[in-house]
C-alpha cells in the first residue's frame, strides 16, 4: 500500500467549526483503482501499470489547527454578578459535600486503625515561613487602604440607606426601587438616602483574637474574655505577624491528631499579659472614627490618593488570598460571623435562619475569600453629577465593589477586571427608548 499510494500535500480551510472543511490532496496512484477503500492489496496487484498522478475533493468537519496556531480566547464585554444568596437557606459549601465526605471516612478509618494523622504546617499548629512576609505586607495595605478611603471620603460622596444595607456614590441618591427595609411599602422601595461613612464602603468583618487557637474552645460565657479585631488582622497575627498587645502561641513542636481528636498540643499556656495598650495599637488597624483621625487631603493630591488605595484594595485581596490558602478560617453559613482558626467558636450568636434548631450555634464551614474582605457592589454612575440613576433603566446599569466606585469618581484607573461587570460600553437610552430594546 505504501509504494503505491502515498500522499504529497494536504491543505484545508474551515469557515466554521461545525462546517464541512473541503480540502485538496494529490497523491500517486496505480493506473486502475478499482478498489480504493481497500485496506488490505492482494500481491496480484504490485505489479499493476504505471502510476499516474491524480486529485481528488474530500470534506473534514474537525478544524485544522497547526502547532503553532493560538486559540482566541473571548472577551468579555458585560459580567453579570455573582446571584444574591437567599437568606432561608444555608450558603453553599466551598468545598464539594463529597470531598467532604471522603476526607471524614479517611480520617475515621485511620482512627479506628489508631494511625496518627499526618499534618502539615500550618495546620500542626507550626507557621510557612514562606507567608511570613506576605502579613507583613497585607498589614501595611491594609493600613494604607484605610487611611487613602478615609481621606477620599472627605471629597467623593457617599450615601447609605437608613432602612437596608445598600450605598450609592454619587452626588446624590438613585431613584431605584430595589429597597427592602422594614417600611419599604410605604415608600414604594424607595430608599431613605443618609450621609454614609467609611463603615458601608469597607464592611468591618471582625473576629475574635486568640492567644493559641488550638487550644480551649471560646464558650459562650467566656466571649467576653476574648478582644473583637478585624478579621483580616487577625489572619496577618496568626500567619506570624507581631504585633504588640495581641501576642500568639508559637510553637516549635507540632500538634498530634488521630482522627478529629487532638492527642498533644503541648500542653496549654497561659497568655501573657499585654505590655502595650491595646487600643492604640488597635487604632490604625480599624476603621473606627478613622474619619475624623485623617485630614481632607488637598485638590491636586486626590488622584494620587486614589490610585494608591486602589492599587492597596487589589494587594489586600491578593494576600487574604495567599493566606486563606493555607490557614484556616472559617465561616458561619447562615450569617456574617467569621473565625480565624482551625475550629469555630461556640458562641450562641447566630439569630439568622432556624437559629432555634442550633440554639443559636453558628454552623461552622469553609470561608471564602468575599466572606472575609466582602467587596460591597454598588451601582456605577457614569455620571456623578448628572440625573440620578432610575428603575425604568436598571437593567443597563453596571456595578463595582463600593472601594472601586470611590477610587474611579476620585481620578483613579480602574483595573481591567471590573470593567466588564461595570458595563462601560453600553450606552444609556432615553426611558421611552429602553422599552424598544430587545
Amino acid at each position: 500500500m505504501l509504494q503505491h499510494i502515498s500522499a504529497l500535500t494536504y491543505t484545508s480551510w474551515c469557515p466554521s467549526q461545525n462546517g464541512a472543511c473541503p480540502g485538496v490532496v494529490v497523491y500517486k496512484k496505480p493506473q486502475q483503482w478499482a478498489y480504493p477503500l481497500l485496506l488490505k492489496f492482494d500481491k496480484k496487484y504490485h505489479a499493476i501499470g504505471p502510476r499516474r498522478q491524480g486529485t481528488i475533493l474530500c470534506s473534514d468537519r474537525r478544524h485544522y489547527q497547526g502547532r503553532n496556531s493560538k486559540k482566541r480566547e473571548a472577551v468579555q464585554q458585560n459580567v453579570d454578578l455573582p446571584p444574591v444568596l437567599p437568606k432561608k437557606k444555608k450558603k453553599p459549601y466551598p468545598i464539594p459535600l463529597k470531598k467532604i465526605q471522603q476526607a471524614a471516612r479517611a480520617d475515621k478509618k485511620l482512627a479506628e486503625s489508631g494511625i496518627e494523622k499526618k499534618l502539615e504546617p500550618p495546620k500542626n499548629g507550626l507557621l510557612v515561613p514562606d507567608l511570613i512576609p506576605v502579613a507583613y505586607e497585607l498589614l501595611d495595605d491594609w493600613k494604607l487602604l484605610i487611611k487613602g478611603l478615609a481621606q477620599l471620603l472627605h471629597v467623593v460622596p457617599v450615601h447609605a440607606c437608613s432602612e437596608c444595607s445598600q450605598i450609592h456614590v454619587a452626588q446624590n441618591g438613585h431613584e431605584i426601587q430595589d429597597c427592602l427595609g422594614p417600611t419599604n411599602s410605604s415608600r414604594r422601595s424607595f430608599h431613605s438616602w443618609v450621609k454614609g461613612s467609611i463603615n458601608d464602603v469597607l464592611i468591618p468583618i471582625e473576629s475574635y483574637h486568640m492567644y493559641d487557637p488550638f487550644g480551649t474552645r471560646i464558650k459562650h460565657e467566656t466571649r467576653f474574655n476574648y478582644d473583637r479585631i478585624p478579621a483580616v488582622v487577625e489572619l496577618c497575627i496568626q500567619a506570624g505577624l507581631d504585633l504588640p498587645g495581641y501576642p500568639s502561641r508559637r510553637r516549635t513542636k507540632p500538634i498530634r491528631m488521630i482522627g478529629k481528636k487532638v492527642i498533644d498540643i503541648g500542653g496549654l499556656v497561659e497568655e501573657p499579659r499585654p505590655s502595650v495598650d491595646r487600643s492604640s495599637v488597635i487604632l490604625d488597624l480599624d476603621t473606627h472614627r478613622s474619619f475624623e483621625r485623617f485630614a481632607p487631603p488637598l485638590e491636586s493630591e486626590v488622584p494620587r490618593i486614589a490610585q494608591e488605595t486602589i492599587d492597596a484594595y487589589e494587594k489586600v485581596k491578593r494576600g487574604v488570598t495567599k493566606l486563606m490558602k493555607k490557614y484556616t478560617v472559617k465561616a458561619c453559613g447562615y450569617c456574617s460571623e467569621v473565625h480565624v482558626g482551625p475550629w469555630g467558636h461556640n458562641a450562641k450568636l447566630c439569630g439568622e435562619f432556624k437559629h432555634q434548631w442550633r440554639d443559636g450555634k453558628h454552623g461552622w464551614q469553609d470561608a471564602t475569600v468575599d466572606e472575609v474582605f466582602p467587596p460591597n457592589y454598588v451601582w456605577h454612575v457614569q455620571d456623578p453629577k448628572g440625573p440620578p440613576l432610575r428603575s425604568a433603566l436598571k437593567r443597563f446599569y453596571g456595578k463595582a465593589p463600593a472601594v472601586v466606585e470611590v477610587c474611579m469618581q476620585a481620578g483613579a484607573q480602574v483595573p481591567q477586571k471590573y470593567k466588564p461587570m461595570m458595563r462601560l460600553d453600553i450606552v444609556l437610552p432615553e426611558s421611552e427608548e429602553s422599552r424598544l430594546v430587545v
